[in-house]
Formats: structure tokens, C-alpha cells, sequence
């Protein structure tokens, strides 16, 4: 056999990296747990500084900062012995209200290996693991690393593509959220919109609670949630109805398309918010890809087969997405806004 010294190399070199940076998401989350992003944000710092800041011991904070700033993820200036985070890096390290909660989506990656035998023995056997079944850092992660998103894009770019939904919901809307979880989109548009009324439906009891907290906290009067799946709840006359980064973990996702088109009025609209994906294999193949996949087949796909589901996954695609639509009886279909995250549809009855 002939073995490639320049592959051989190039394939260690990705390997290594892919290495340091699992080894380093631990360190991320207590970054994030003690502060010390946060911390950082406030100016550049020594390792005794940023102890002194956090309340932290110097020794493990002075390893912590060699590992982020060897990572990318922190800048050092070696005349002083300080480091520093760059305004892009706070941004997605030190602000949960950013356009991207980096810190959040680790509490996903942290729930994963909550679940690793688990994980094997569905690979043996096909069976799923319901999302209630999970480690609860999963569901803290999945708020913010999403909440993120949302405040980014949800009320200036996803609503407003939709065909007049924004306008109705400025007037008085009535609006279903299904599969909610926290209820970060529900609160946020909830307080965009003070004039119509949100419902949060869920079948995690948990979440629901958390999400009735979260609305009360900041006063949303116009937002309640309900324990209910997504072919289960009873409520009738929706202007509009969401499914966010969910309709893909389903049990019956056709089945939840049918019961929203059927609670809609005739009018009404329809907001399906997706993980970005082509529909070919190859078209995915890339450091998004990677993450949904992975994602996909430990926490998406499990929950769709504990409940004999057809597995759509976090890769779905825009095609399979309106097979769905149109099978659950849906005229209208069109891809109505995108990010780098996200695929954004509106379906119309």
C-alpha cells in the first residue's frame, strides 16, 4: 500500500484541530459559567487580572487563557502578558443578546455526551430518546444558542417577508408558537406585538413552566403556553402559526402541518424556520453541515424515532420541507428569507 505523506499530513493536521477544539469545549463552558468572558469584555487583562475580576484562582485562569487564545477565540500581547477579546469575539462570547450565543450552543454539545450510551446502544437497537429524556443543559443550550438567532433576524427580516403577516400581527393577531420549548420566540414576539396574543404550545411540561417564567419576568401579558404536541392542541382561528428549528424532530411532522393548516384561518399564514440545508448529501458537506449532522443524529433523529417518526432531520432540505407542507394540505410554499443558520419558509392554505 502506498501511503500519501502530504494527505497523511493534511488529514492529521484537521484532525488535531478537530482535537484541540474538543478538549477545549469544556473550557468554554466555564469560561462561560465563571465570567470570564464577560470579564474580558470589560478590557484587556493579565491572568492575575482577570482572576482578580472574576474571583478566580490565577493558575487555572492563566492555562485558560493560553488555551482560548491558541484557539482563536481570545487575542494576546505578548509585551504586556495581556489578552484581550476583539469586538467580533465579545460579541459571540460575552453577549447572550448577540447575533450568535457561542457559549450556548456548548451546553448542546455538553448534553450529548449526557446521552453518549444512549446514543450507542440506538445505534444498535433504532430505538429513539424523547427530548424530555435528555440532560436539561440541552434544553438551556437550544434557548440561547436559537434566542440568539431570533433577536438577530426574527422581527426585522423573518416576519416582515412573510405576505402582510407583519401587518396583521402590528393590528391584533391571534398566533401559535408549536414546539416553543423556553419560549423565546414566543416572548420576543410577544413584546414586539402588544396588540395581539401569543400561545406557546409544547409537550415538555418542564419547558413550559420555564417559558410561563420567562414571559412573566418581562411582563409579556399577551403570551400563555400550554402542555400540548403538535397535533394535540385544541385552539382554532390562528392568524398565524410558527414552527421553529422543530417541525424536523416530529413524530408526525405531516400530521403537525395538517393540524396547524387546519387551525389557520383561511387567510393565515404558516412560518416554518428550519437548520439551513440543501437537499443533496454533497450540498451539505461543509462546517454548518457538520454541526446539524452531528446534532442530527444524536438529539433530531432520536426524538423522531422514539416516537416511530420518519427522522426528517436537521438536514432536511427545502424539498422534503415542502413535501410536508403539500401533503398536509397546504397550496403555498415558497422560501421566503435565509441565513447562514437558517432556512425560512411561509405556507400558505
Amino acid at each position: 500500500m502506498s501511503i500519501s505523506e502530504a494527505k497523511l499530513n493534511d488529514f492529521l493536521g484537521k484532525a488535531v484541530g478537530d482535537l484541540g477544539a474538543a478538549i477545549s469545549a469544556t473550557l468554554i463552558l466555564a469560561g462561560d459559567r465563571l465570567g470570564l468572558y464577560k470579564a474580558l469584555a470589560q478590557g484587556p487583562a493579565t491572568s492575575a487580572e482577570l482572576a482578580a475580576r472574576t474571583g478566580t484562582h490565577e493558575r487555572y485562569v492563566r492555562e485558560w487563557l493560553a488555551n482560548q487564545a491558541a484557539g482563536g477565540y481570545l487575542s494576546y500581547e505578548p509585551d504586556s502578558g495581556r489578552y484581550r477579546l476583539e469586538e467580533e469575539q465579545a460579541l459571540c462570547l460575552a453577549d447572550p443578546g448577540g447575533p450568535v450565543d457561542l457559549p450556548g450552543a456548548y451546553y448542546i454539545i455538553e448534553a450529548v455526551f449526557h446521552a453518549l450510551d444512549r446514543t450507542v446502544d440506538n445505534f444498535r437497537s433504532g430505538e429513539g430518546l424523547e427530548w424530555g429524556e435528555h440532560h436539561p443543559c440541552l434544553f438551556h443550550g437550544t434557548e440561547r444558542f436559537f434566542r440568539a438567532g431570533y433577536n438577530a433576524h426574527l422581527l426585522n427580516e423573518w416576519l416582515p417577508a412573510l405576505d402582510g403577516a407583519a401587518a396583521k400581527l402590528s393590528s391584533g393577531a391571534k398566533v401559535a408558537d408549536v414546539g416553543c420549548g423556553h419560549g423565546a420566540s414566543t416572548v420576543l414576539m410577544a413584546q414586539a406585538y402588544p396588540q395581539s396574543q401569543f400561545v406557546g404550545y409544547d409537550y415538555h411540561p418542564e419547558s413550559i413552566r420555564i417559558a410561563g417564567e420567562r414571559a412573566r419576568s418581562v411582563g409579556a401579558d399577551n403570551a400563555r403556553f400550554e402542555v400540548a404536541d403538535a397535533t394535540g392542541y385544541h385552539d382554532s382561528d390562528f392568524d398565524l402559526i410558527a414552527f421553529f428549528d422543530c417541525l424536523h424532530d416530529m413524530g408526525d411532522p405531516a400530521g403537525a402541518a395538517r393540524h396547524a393548516r387546519q387551525a389557520l384561518k383561511a387567510d393565515g399564514h404558516c412560518l416554518l424556520v428550519e437548520p439551513f440545508a440543501g437537499d443533496r448529501v454533497e450540498d451539505n458537506l461543509n462546517p454548518v453541515g457538520r454541526v446539524y449532522y452531528g446534532a442530527s443524529s444524536q438529539i433530531c433523529v432520536p426524538v423522531s424515532l422514539a416516537r416511530q417518526g420518519p427522522a426528517l432531520g436537521a438536514q432536511a432540505g427545502e424539498v422534503r420541507l415542502r413535501a410536508v407542507m403539500e401533503e398536509a394540505g397546504f397550496s403555498q410554499f415558497r422560501r421566503a428569507a435565509q441565513t447562514p443558520f437558517n432556512l425560512v419558509f411561509e405556507a400558505r392554505p
